[in-house]
């Protein structure tokens, strides 16, 4: 039974508004549009509809457009005033690690991020996400222009701007009631999507998931974003049928995929290709039969042919079967060995055993001259049939050799309307299809395994996002990886799990916003429930953290000779530790007194250390020695490429001894470039010991000298 609350629409009286809005929409459904005030009538296309002659076009223009553009366009533009915090006691192996777990609104960190990770021209490899799919019962709050930290803050301990407390995350949720619809989740997503664009590589490519209530909506977006002219796909994620539908079961998602410059791609030469499902297993057989039979190519021919007989039709390895040839390269098939198309080359090709020309094949020989042929026949790679009366084969591997591949990449570069049907289907690689199924309840079950309770209603799935993810940077092991929609943690873990598995170094850049568990929700308090258990706050991100420790643990177990990284440095979101310049109106001078110290009192020097290093465009991940110098602590990050001392007091006495240290340990560390030196401005004795210690830095090439 439903208590009826003050608020609720069953105590208020008839909004006679929105009932003639209701049936106007029922009968014209193009006529709704949204406005700051909520749902409205579009009176322009009211008149066309009926026929009036006055209704025109002159102010339309082609795109997406809705109330608020403008402001989500400024507040990309609009700089941070926050910083990222370390959270040493949260993180795993922080020393080396180079993953990254942010807690904190998504907007703010993608700003925080511009300087080290946008800088010549981006670093990050592949962006994916899984955004809110504004299904009515997700979490979209609206970004303040002036403060969104303070906003934030606000929200995230459930209270409003005044202070009071918000009786239900409920009222956070993005309703259809609320008139606002599709505007207030175009808000949320148009900024973000700006920001990330320039964090991406030349090459880099962003993946987002959505379902059918926004597919429209984002594709217009991401077309204005990132180029109509760099969409690549929008893959279909089939998962099964929704038997409550009443209608059509949509049990699909989509991901549409962007890349930030298609052109880049094809001049560079991408080509993005998978492993053939299956392959690996029969590759793995022939090792085992090779070595058992040795160089008994015939034997182990016999037994590859019957296991393929043996295997369940739906099996992904018999698919291939032809690959039942075996020679010291391992299992290979016969290839098409002419001319795509026609009017190929028709050189001689002797038989070695009858000396005699080979038929030749009516579209003529696929290499385009004799040299290239002998070149694979030497390799052993072309196959004489009994005699000349038919034209010999080409083989093609289950793992291809290098003049295989050589070719493979020539074939790929012939021009487009040269067929290209089954031979690039069966390939050792094949290119990925758009459309792919896995039911979702197989990562429910796997999450349920790893934290011992369903915490997660809808995670998903670790081994599609881990294909993806290797799909994408299968030509950069060293990718970095970025989801600001983090949620469970799916893509930390798919990245770590790659690693060990092709010994990559990629990257992970997870962002995740605190959004706090409601105990008293039915689909969440599971989920509270157990961060009560472990001690933690109540929020999501929480989750998202314990999730990356425990699959960075249980890979270990799983491969305890993968030396790779299974770490992550924990950082949260905060006001700057500069304090801002607020006088007080009515007594300015004890504001100048108390602003004599320009850093909150409450920060660690850790904390404003990586406020410099985002400051300064530096990555979160570099490295950085301590040393104590003339009795205080100075860090050298990136091997002297920034030296700050951050103690509180230098007197005078001190200042040379700790200036002629830090060049000394420059010089020691061989620092390529520029240095960067910084202090704490009040911990100067006057302002004498300040300029003496810059002074002595400048004449041993350290220019660089700031205070905070």
């Amino acid at each position: 039974m439903q208590k009826i609350e003050p608020n609720s629409p069953e105590a208020q009286s008839a909004d006679l508004v929105a009932n003639n809005i209701a049936k106007l929409r029922a009968m014209f459904p193009e006529l709704l549009t949204e406005t700051g005030n909520g749902a409205a009538i579009n009176v322009d296309v009211l008149k066309s509809l009926v026929g009036d002659a006055t209704a025109f076009d002159g102010d339309e223009k082609y795109g997406l457009n809705w109330h608020g553009k403008r402001k989500a366009r400024q507040i990309a533009l609009t700089p941070s005033t926050g910083t990222l915090r370390p959270c040493l006691e949260e993180s795993v192996d922080w020393d080396t690690t180079q993953n990254l777990m942010i807690e904190g609104d998504n907007l703010e960190v993608l700003k925080l991020l511009q300087k080290s990770y946008g800088r010549d021209g981006g670093q990050v490899r592949v962006i994916y996400i899984d955004p809110p799919y504004n299904t009515g019962k997700d979490f979209v709050y609206s970004d303040d222009f002036k403060n969104n930290i303070e906003n934030y803050q606000q929200l995230m301990g459930w209270r409003d701007k005044d202070g009071e407390r918000i009786s239900s995350l409920a009222s956070l949720k993005n309703t259809e009631a609320s008139g606002r619809f599709h505007t207030d989740w175009l808000n949320m997503i148009y900024p973000r999507l700006k920001l990330a664009r320039t964090l991406l590589t030349a090459d880099g490519v962003i993946l987002v998931s959505i379902d059918e209530h926004e597919i429209t909506n984002l594709r217009s977006v991401m077309d204005e974003v990132f180029g109509e002219e760099n969409f690549l796909s929008c893959l279909t994620w089939e998962k099964g049928r929704k038997n409550d539908a009443k209608f059509f079961s949509n049990g699909h998602e989509y991901i549409l995929v962007y890349a930030k410059s298609q052109i880049f791609l094809r001049e560079k030469g991408t080509m993005w290709r998978e492993e053939k499902p299956g392959a690996r297993e029969i590759w793995d057989y022939y090792l085992e039969l090779r070595a058992t039979h040795g160089k008994d190519d015939k034997k182990i021919e016999n037994e590859l042919q019957v296991w393929f007989s043996a295997l369940p039709k739906k099996h992904p390895s018999k698919k291939w079967s032809r690959y039942k040839r075996v020679d010291s390269y391992g299992p290979w098939r016969d290839d098409n060995i002419s001319w795509p198309g026609g009017g190929g080359p028709t050189y001689d090709v002797l038989h070695p055993i009858t000396a005699q020309p080979c038929k030749v094949p009516e579209r003529g020989w696929v290499f385009s001259t004799w040299e290239e042929m002998k070149r694979r026949i030497d390799a052993g790679i072309i196959e004489f049939r009994a005699d000349h009366t038919q034209p010999p084969l080409r083989k093609s591997h289950i793992r291809p050799i290098p003049l295989e591949v050589e070719f493979n990449e020539q074939e790929d570069d012939l021009d487009e309307e040269i067929p290209n049907d089954e031979d690039e289907e069966e390939l050792a690689t094949q290119v990925r299809g758009s459309y792919f199924y896995k039911q979702s309840q197989v990562s429910v079950k796997y999450l349920r395994t790893l934290f011992g309770k369903k915490v997660f209603n809808n995670p998903k799935d670790l081994d599609e996002i881990a294909k993806l993810v290797r799909y994408t940077t299968s030509d950069d092991p060293n990718a970095v990886v970025l989801d600001f929609f983090a949620g469970s943690g799916t893509t930390g873990e798919a990245v770590m799990r790659l690693n060990s598995q092709d010994d990559g170094n990629r990257r992970y850049i997870l962002v995740q916003l605190p959004e706090p568990l409601d105990p008293k929700d039915k689909q969440q308090k599971v989920a509270a429930k157990y961060c009560e258990d472990i001690g933690k706050p109540l929020n999501i991100a929480e989750l998202t953290k314990e999730r990356l420790r425990k699959a960075g643990n249980a890979i270990k177990a799983e491969k305890p000779d993968w030396n790779g990284d299974a770490g992550v440095r924990v950082f949260k979101l905060d006001t700057s530790n500069i304090r801002p310049w607020n006088p007080k109106t009515n007594d300015l001078k004890s504001s100048l007194f108390e602003h004599l110290e320009h850093l909150e009192p409450s920060r660690t020097s850790d904390d404003v250390l990586y406020e410099i290093l985002l400051k300064l465009g530096l990555d979160l991940c570099v490295p950085i020695e301590k040393r104590e110098i003339a009795g205080k602590q100075v860090n050298s990050v990136g091997a002297g490429v920034l030296l700050a001392c951050l103690d509180e007091t230098i007197k005078a006495s001190e200042v040379e001894a700790l200036a002629l240290g830090m060049v000394a340990w420059r010089e020691e560390q061989g620092t390529v470039g520029d240095t960067t030196a910084v202090f704490r401005d009040s911990a100067f004795e006057n302002d004498v010991a300040k300029s003496n210690l810059a002074a002595i830095l400048e004449q041993h090439g350290i220019k660089q000298v700031r205070s905070l």
